[in-house]
């Protein structure tokens, strides 16, 4: 078959890979538009665009997927089947009327949970112990066409949302592949949402990552593991923006946000509902460490309140 993949992220290069591998043809690649990234604003390719060329595919970036010229070039290409995994935008109906196999979409959840722009994350964020990858036949909602596989997977404890990201890439990869032999076979079952168990997963604000100490102690920590790589967990010591990337729940008492410890390379602070020991973290101007050095380079006194805002 000719296909067009449209996928943008990390997520969606083991898709490719997989397509570009497969008896298909790719006879496109669409992404987003490249953009500035990192400190230095250095502008940058998605890293879809980088195997796809690296593959000699012809790669789309259109600023707007609703216009009759983008419409057109797809068109004239065209295409038996149109893979999406993470493009980040909702398909008009034109494009999904297209091709004779319409699109299918790997999406990183059990649908219906978790529908949107973010749904690994925030199953961790949530505290889910189980996810997974289903494809579907897109039609014009957010991710509410009908189910084509799936494929369950455990949330280990110590997942964040990019180590969780990989593993679902790849299961990803092997069920869109799976998805693509069956539709040629005449053996794939489309199977209607139940559109009233929808929960959804929009995509991550900055604000997303703000830790509310009133919390418990597993759902911030639920949060750290979640927000990575971005927005990351934050709060505020003495003023200054701290971004925690790693914690363990324990016991203490004391009020939401007090540091209740900080010696021998223990810092631990006061939730909701028991204690967080804060194991890796960031100050506003400084490294990414281990509390252990950054205890030894900074005194917290006990009885300071992290999320003040001074």
């Amino acid at each position: 078959m000719k296909i067009v993949f449209m996928g943008t992220p990390e997520f969606a290069v083991l898709s490719l890979r997989a397509l570009i591998e497969s008896e298909d043809e790719i006879v496109a690649v669409v992404c987003q538009p490249d953009k500035p990234k990192g400190r230095g604003l250095e502008v940058t390719s998605p890293p879809t665009r980088i195997l796809a060329e690296k593959h000699r595919i012809p790669v789309l970036q259109p600023q707007k997927i609703k216009t009759e010229e983008f419409f057109n070039e797809l068109k004239k290409l065209s295409p038996d089947l149109i893979c999406v995994a993470a493009y980040g935008k909702i398909l008009p109906k034109n494009i999904l009327e297209l091709t004779p196999h319409g699109c299918i979409n790997v999406h990183a959840s059990i649908l219906p949970k978790y529908r949107g722009a973010a749904p690994i994350n925030w199953a961790i964020i949530r505290g889910e112990k189980v996810t997974g990858i289903t494809t579907m036949k897109m039609d014009e909602g957010m991710d509410t066409g009908n189910m084509l596989l799936k494929k369950e997977v455990p949330i280990d404890d110590e997942d964040t949302g990019e180590s969780l990201s990989e593993i679902l890439s790849h299961i990803g990869a092997e069920l869109l592949i799976e998805t693509i032999k069956l539709l040629k076979e005449g053996k794939l079952n489309a199977i209607p949402q139940d559109h009233s168990q929808a929960t959804y997963a929009p995509m991550l604000k900055k604000e997303d990552g703000k830790i509310d100490w009133e919390k418990s102690a597993e759902d911030i920590r639920n949060l750290i593991r979640g927000s990575l790589p971005w927005p990351g967990a934050y709060t505020t010591l003495e003023g200054r923006l701290l971004k925690i990337y790693k914690a363990k729940v324990t016991d203490g008492n004391g009020k939401p946000g007090e540091v209740i410890e900080s010696n021998s390379g223990v810092l631990r602070v006061t939730t909701g509902k028991d204690s967080l020991d804060i194991l890796e973290l960031q100050i506003e101007g400084g490294k990414r460490l281990k509390a252990e050095e950054f205890l030894r380079g900074k005194k917290i006194q006990q009885g300071t309140m992290l999320g003040l805002v001074l």
